[in-house]
């Protein structure tokens, strides 16, 4: 474990990689943790010759949690939100965004790549468009603009990602929860068996189960609104990887993302779904060491 104050708060990360190296910041999505990224991943970005450095999100994993400031109710926050009605919450994307910034001065990094998946997709576009002199190129992954006319989720993702174990007290129950909204969400394409799904959800939970701070993620995420204008201010080379057959985040919302970003380049992955399939580790890590090459060149 290591830990580091950023931002005011305990950040805890793992990096990869000679440290003389280029920087590549990994940011997770909803709920999950670094341990969660395919270690075939993190040693393949590593191999191309950079720096790779995977952190927990605030408020899950072994990062600073938020207990203090309660839990919001999410049937009222989702209510609040359809009226259009602005949100009391413990934090927003902004300020995860500025936990990736204060790492990077934590860590006395002056500029790096930096990729984001999923809700780490939305920070990452925060971070870009706010601090956008830190970065060489930015890399959104089955992310979202968040324009409100964008398709919504089906309605089994939806269902899946809401659902709670039939035992919440139970790691057993737990971790069946898990294994299926990863099979509802997960890459028709590249199905990943469910041994692995199991054995990751144990690994997490062992680590560290904690749903309330996954609830205030949520939130937060609910409460960004649009970040159409916010895309229009990115500077840095972009790249957008979409699956084409996401059940949570449907491609047009990928589409949406680089259509806003001036420059950006849109690579669509046929039969992936809302997760990174191990068979497309070798996809992933040659398209972030190509693009990242291609910034800086």
């Amino acid at each position: 474990m290591t830990r580091i104050r950023a931002n005011g708060i305990e950040i805890d990360y793992e990096e990869r990689g000679a440290p003389r190296n280029p920087a590549f910041v990994l940011l997770r999505g909803l709920g999950t943790q670094r341990i969660h990224w395919p270690d075939a991943l993190l040693d393949g970005l590593a191999a191309e010759g950079f720096r790779v450095i995977t952190p927990d999100n605030r408020d899950v994993g072994l990062s600073q949690k938020f207990d203090a400031s309660g839990t919001p109710d999410v049937a009222t926050a989702m209510g609040r939100l359809a009226r259009g009605e602005p949100l009391d919450l413990p934090y927003g994307l902004r300020d995860m965004a500025a936990d990736v910034v204060g790492l990077l001065d934590a860590l006395d990094i002056e500029h790096t790549h930096l990729m984001g998946m999923s809700m780490g997709g939305m920070i990452a576009q925060h971070v870009a468009a706010r601090s956008g002199e830190r970065l060489w190129s930015l890399t959104s992954i089955m992310s979202s603009s968040g324009a409100p006319e964008l398709p919504a989720a089906t309605p089994e993702a939806m269902a899946a990602l809401l659902s709670q174990p039939e035992d919440p007290s139970s790691r057993e129950s737990v971790i069946d929860n898990s294994v299926r909204v990863q099979q509802t969400i997960g890459s028709p394409g590249y199905p990943t068996g469910e041994s692995v799904l199991r054995a990751r959800a144990a690994a997490a939970y062992d680590r560290c189960h904690h749903p309330a701070g996954t609830t205030r993620q949520f939130l937060a995420v609910g409460g960004d609104g649009s970040r159409v204008e916010l895309l229009r201010k990115v500077d840095v080379p972009t790249l957008v990887i979409h699956g084409e057959d996401d059940p949570l985040v449907p491609i047009e919302a990928g589409r949406d993302t680089a259509r806003h970003v001036r420059g950006a380049r849109f690579h669509p992955i046929p039969g992936m779904g809302h997760d990174l399939p191990l068979a497309l580790v070798d996809t992933y890590v040659g398209l972030l060491a190509a693009h990242a090459r291609a910034a800086v060149a």
